[in-house]
């Protein structure tokens, strides 16, 4: 028999593969390709560097040298390549635990490229706290909410979203391609008897080359968050169990200034 992907290659020649890695405009001005000071989160390999969020589901992620997109069989439609490389694929249901990073960080500079699935849901959390949405809204009708890609998603209070931030703009592509955030983050501030001062922000978001969020306090946790208090320095989170989603292209500085492209 088949193999299943070679199945579905066959009977329907309507899988859209990936670019390769020096693909020019699916990366954007991506900012570690010609800066300094910029660390990959990912070795290309393995998960070393990575764990599961601390009581939650078994680790499916696995890494792989390709992902594949496949548009009739949602939402399980993303599948990896047979060979080994530094791409991120949360299981082959796109349910599995939030992986999280070993190292901890401060005021950081981030950039992911992500894909989804039709009707994917994922996050970036800095700090493992504070949440930039990842979300399948090609084609939503503006104006956006905090539940949209590219959004600061909302704190969870009395049973019900409070605060977030909608983003600006609706700029995200279709299922199957890649696409890009580009953070800046300050963390929060603690006086010396470790009393919250000022609140983390989001300095600015940009997606896919475009400016969404600038200047985005959050006053506590958003949803989902992980169970630490908030501090100086946190790890990184990728949420896993809302539907398929690969990674790729993680990287992470010291926050520096904001230049303007």
């Amino acid at each position: 028999m088949l193999p299943r992907l070679t199945l579905a290659l066959a009977l329907s020649g309507l899988l859209f593969a990936e670019a390769s890695r020096n693909d020019g405009e699916d990366h954007g001005d991506a900012p570690y390709l010609t800066e300094p000071g910029w660390l990959s989160l990912l070795n290309g390999k393995d998960l070393n560097g990575w764990h599961c969020r601390p009581g939650d589901l078994a680790n499916d992620w696995f890494t792989t040298g390709g992902i594949f997109y496949e548009r009739l069989l949602a939402p399980k439609s993303l599948f990896p390549a047979a060979i080994p490389g530094d791409r991120l694929l949360n299981g082959r249901d796109g349910r599995t635990c939030d992986l999280v990073t070993d190292a901890k960080f401060a005021d950081s500079e981030v950039w992911v490229e992500f894909m989804l699935a039709r009707g994917s849901n994922s996050g970036v959390y800095l700090h493992g706290l504070y949440e930039v949405q990842i979300f399948d809204s090609y084609g939503s009708a503006e104006p956006m909410t905090s539940s949209d890609g590219g959004a600061i998603y909302h704190r969870w209070i009395g049973n019900q979203g409070v605060g977030g931030s909608a983003p600006s703009r609706n700029v995200s592509r279709p299922p199957g391609q890649w696409q890009s955030y580009h953070i800046w983050f300050q963390a929060p501030r603690f006086d010396a008897n470790g009393k919250k001062v000022r609140n983390a922000k989001f300095l600015r978001v940009v997606y896919n080359g475009f400016t969404v969020q600038k200047d985005v306090e959050v006053d506590g946790p958003t949803r989902a968050a992980m169970d630490h208090p908030e501090a100086a320095a946190n790890p990184l989170m990728l949420q896993g169990d809302h539907g398929p989603v690969a990674f790729r292209n993680i990287y992470i500085r010291p926050l520096r200034p904001i230049i303007v492209r």
